[in-house]
């Protein structure tokens, strides 16, 4: 059987740590806590769990600390978590047979990582991240933010999946301090941390300064696919917010020249075209969102709506305004077998009911 180490970064954690400690502590054979300075009970409710705690000054840059903690691990395997993270029980179950079942000559087990959910709890937002590594096979964490290990050598893609369950919000503005800092001091971003300079530009609503680097780092090639198309995606949310849709559309349009349409972006083509009562338009693409194969193994943000549920209501909508009532009724019923307590299916059903009395 594997022998997995879990390792952490923490800082000011009291009040999600134990939470997260819980679901993992008896799914490993190690833990290894680096504190960056709390100044809480963080450090208390971490020695409960584990005598390996260790400090760490704080130096802006999460790969230092990481890489830390990778360093102090002695098992085979080094799986990581935040501290806002959480493994449920389905979940733990699948990581507790991945343990008994795997190959040792793997050196990566990629996961999903769940970000975001809806009111009722379904996912609504994942992505697959490097989860376990192989200790001692050479990789290490890179970014001073939106730190990543790049995997390689025998990579596997297993289902059990890690849950991000925030209770409070961060600082807005810790990422982007970081990243101006590193260019104030003469730093020269990598491709992957100027895609990501660019959304923290985004987040903040510099819609301008994050265009140009979006541009940038589309022109200089090096990017990964799927940051190249997200970009396109961000420049389009940035041309919208500057009065310029028919560059925006551009911008979307741009993203099949990066690979096979994605259903987020038909999607978001379909909602351009909503957005004007071009329902026919609309109603296209929305159509292609529908056809679009799900495949959340290709590593980029998902939106498991945009799969289904998302393009069946907006249909529903298009036709009902088109005078084609049937048929958006049935796209209704079949947005509802997706998620069949959505207040809007839940409405409309009242509605088309209101029709045949």
């Amino acid at each position: 059987m594997a022998t997995v180490s879990l390792c952490m970064i923490v800082k000011n954690e009291e009040d999600v740590l134990a939470r997260c400690l819980e679901s993992a502590a008896d799914l490993v054979d190690e833990i290894i806590i680096v504190d960056t300075g709390s100044a809480d009970r963080t450090r208390e409710i971490a020695a409960r769990f584990t005598e390996h705690v260790f400090d760490l000054p704080w130096r802006d840059d999460f790969s230092e600390a990481r890489n830390a903690a990778f360093d102090r691990a002695s098992m085979d395997y080094c799986l990581w978590l935040d501290a806002d993270d959480v493994l449920l029980e389905p979940d733990r179950e699948a990581f507790r047979k991945l343990k008994e079942t795997l190959d040792p000559a793997v050196d990566v087990v990629m996961a999903p990582y769940h970000v975001g959910f809806d009111e009722n709890g379904r996912v609504v937002h994942s992505y697959y991240r490097e989860r376990l590594i192989r200790n001692g096979a050479g990789m290490r964490w890179e970014g001073a933010v939106h730190e990543a290990i790049t995997p390689r050598g025998r990579i596997v893609y297993e289902d059990f999946a890690v849950s991000h369950r925030k209770t409070r919000p961060s600082d807005p503005d810790r990422n982007l301090r970081i990243y101006e800092r590193q260019l104030s001091a003469g730093k020269e971003l990598d491709p992957r941390q100027r895609f990501y300079y660019g959304r923290e530009l985004y987040y903040h609503q510099r819609w301008e300064e994050a265009l140009a680097v979006f541009e940038a780092f589309l022109s200089d090639g090096r990017g990964w696919v799927e940051n190249d198309i997200d970009a396109c995606r961000l420049c389009a949310c940035c041309l919208e917010a500057l009065d310029r849709p028919d560059e925006a559309l551009a911008a979307l349009f741009r993203t099949f020249a990066y690979d096979r349409p994605r259903a987020e972006i038909c999607c978001e083509i379909g909602r351009w075209f909503f957005d004007r009562a071009r329902y026919q338009q609309a109603v296209y693409w929305y159509g292609q969102a529908l056809d679009c194969p799900r495949d959340d193994r290709r590593g980029g943000f998902v939106s498991p709506d945009c799969y289904g549920y998302l393009p069946c209501i907006q249909l529903c909508v298009c036709y009902s305004r088109l005078g084609e009532q049937g048929r958006a009724e049935a796209y209704n019923e079949l947005a509802a077998a997706c998620k069949p307590e959505a207040p809007a299916v839940i409405h409309n059903r009242a509605w088309f009911q209101t029709l045949k009395e």
